[in-house]
């Protein structure tokens, strides 16, 4: 019997997107590889703990579940966390940023200045620019300015973005304009925090980096998956923790973060096993009644 394996989730570094697995062996995902695993038989997915620790119940988590976490332990991975606002006291400094998916889906968001961009590959961002730098607090209140003055959301559903990565404008100077707009409405405004020093608008593409130029529709995604399931295809655009895989039906979208908690094991190229929802296809103009 195959040695399982239990996936980490998926990272990006400067060289692109890694799976990781638990022990810390890596794999590197680049764009025309084979993906292809297993779900061991009988498996049942577990929770994947807290902060480094086992959970202590061995909690089993449903498929469809993209945190892998039993309520408690998803409670102690939030007790010190910058997104639950429960660390008011972090002396790093962190910077304010918008980030743009897709027309009219555009995000502000904070993250700690010594992450670099790689928050903004981990959500998929197209294209991003940083607005300002400055301490926690005052970098969140920012944020919350915003959201208010400018009614800017700090998240987008990932349906959404999955749904416009195959029709993006092809030049980077499309994809920057709602974030350069935003940018000057955003720092003409008169209440800023002192403590933040602003940044200059300079907008970071990552079609590229993705590899979504020229990306094929997708026609559904892996809703969950099931012991003894199998996922396989070829890698041709990765966003965030998504992989968009080419198979015999079409390009499938797998979000890496159904992965984690299972036992996953090689498996032979083949197509996907597992259950897939397929992507309703966008209503079209009718012009005319034949």
């Amino acid at each position: 019997m195959a040695q399982a394996w239990k996936c980490s989730g998926l990272r990006w570094s400067a060289d692109g997107p890694v799976l990781v697995w638990d022990g810390g062996r890596r794999s590197a995902l680049t764009r025309g590889k084979r993906v292809a695993f297993g779900v061991a038989e009988g498996g049942v997915r577990i929770c994947v703990g807290a902060r480094g620790h086992t959970c202590p119940v061995g909690a089993a988590m449903p498929g469809r579940s993209t945190g892998a976490r039993c309520e408690e332990c998803a409670r102690l991975d939030r007790a010190h966390s910058v997104a639950a606002d429960t660390i008011a006291d972090d002396p790093r400094s962190y910077r304010v940023y918008l980030a743009w998916f897709g027309p009219g889906m555009v995000k502000v968001g904070i993250t700690a200045q010594a992450r670099g961009s790689a928050r903004l590959l981990e959500q998929g961002a197209v294209c991003f620019s940083w607005l300002g730098l400055g301490p926690l607090m005052a970098a969140r209140r920012t944020e919350e300015l915003l959201r208010a003055a400018l009614r800017v959301p700090d998240r987008i559903p990932y349906a959404e973005k999955r749904a416009v990565r195959a029709a993006l404008p092809e030049t980077a100077a499309d994809r920057a304009r709602e974030v350069a707009e935003l940018y000057e409405r955003a720092v003409a405004l008169p209440a800023w925090p002192e403590s933040l020093v602003r940044e200059p608008l300079r907008v970071v593409d990552h079609m590229g980096v993705f590899g979504l130029g020229g990306l094929p529709a997708a026609v559904g995604q892996v809703s969950e998956l099931v012991a003894g399931g199998v996922v396989g295809g070829e890698l041709v655009a990765a966003a965030g923790p998504d992989l968009h895989l080419a198979t015999g039906g079409g390009v499938v979208v797998l979000d890496t973060r159904l992965m984690t908690g299972w036992g996953l094991v090689p498996a032979a190229a083949g197509e996907p096993t597992v259950p897939i929802r397929q992507f309703k296809e966008a209503a079209g103009v009718q012009d005319g009644l034949f």
